[in-house]
């Protein structure tokens, strides 16, 4: 019998704007919920670790123990290592790997993590199995995920409806669920789970400098990055649409009174 594999396709993939907003995040800023269970000695697996941002944290919180990075895409993995070296941590390391077939033995982390991860895999339930498998029993399975609709800004702005509607279309036809924050609790039950705390967590964009940042990220992302691409070859969007689009980011950005928040499903189980 073959092993699950990965059946989605990644929807922002790597470009510098995605990046920018990937290097961004922290243990405390994206990871919080998950921190207070943390112990000096403990083994964590890091899926989607990305640029490594969030794993060096975790290896920095566990200094007896070892935290090892993966990701689908072993492009990505080097710059991970550089980020890992420049801050002289040595109890962590990388690997390409697939989550819904991980290819470690059963119970062997403390705790498994992976942060905006499954709302772009092709069978969450199946990616959480395999998380509950290679953990070890009383340990920690932390996901944390944006739930798309759930985003809200002020001032109202028709081009950011056009951009919500557009990236909930192109998610899916790759395979992923955008709106994945609010299901997370219930993928956790049909993957077998049941010590379950679910909770959410919220980044928000309000000051001139954060608008222009995440305005700015999101206007070149859909316009340059893998994400454009995708919406131009299969038909959700013309050249010129993502332009407006873009557009309407940076109007919105360059609004005195502009806010944006981003919720976040976030559950902790415990094997």
């Amino acid at each position: 019998m073959s092993k699950p594999q990965e059946t989605a396709v990644y929807t922002h993939g790597h470009h510098e704007s995605v990046l920018r907003s990937h290097t961004s995040r922290t243990a405390a800023n994206s990871a919080a919920y998950l921190l207070g269970s943390l112990k000096p000695h403990m083994r964590i697996l890091d899926i989607g670790c990305g640029p490594g941002t969030i794993t060096a944290d975790l290896a920095a919180l566990v200094p007896d123990g070892h935290v090892t990075g993966v990701d689908h895409a072993p492009a990505i993995l080097d710059q991970a290592r550089a980020t890992a070296a420049g801050r002289g941590l040595t109890n962590v390391d990388f690997a390409a790997a697939d989550v819904h077939a991980l290819d470690y033995p059963d119970d062997t982390f403390c705790v498994v993590h992976a942060h905006q991860v499954l709302q772009h895999v092709g069978d969450p339930v199946q990616a959480l199995r395999e998380m509950r498998r290679v953990t070890k029993p009383g340990g920690f399975i932390a996901v944390r995920d944006a739930d798309y609709a759930a985003m809200t800004w002020y001032p109202a702005a028709p081009g950011l409806d056009d951009w919500l509607e557009l990236y909930g279309r192109v998610a899916r036809a790759n395979g992923g669920e955008p709106d994945a924050g609010r299901r997370l609790r219930s993928w956790a039950l049909a993957a077998g789970l049941t010590d379950i705390t679910a909770t959410s967590g919220t980044w928000t964009y309000s000051t001139a400098e954060e608008r222009a940042w995440w305005g700015g990220l999101w206007a070149d992302r859909t316009v340059a990055s893998s994400y454009a691409e995708r919406a131009t070859e299969r038909g959700h969007a013309t050249i010129g649409q993502l332009a407006a689009i873009a557009a309407a980011w940076r109007e919105w950005a360059g609004q005195e009174d502009g806010w944006f928040a981003v919720l976040h499903g976030e559950i902790l189980c415990r094997k």
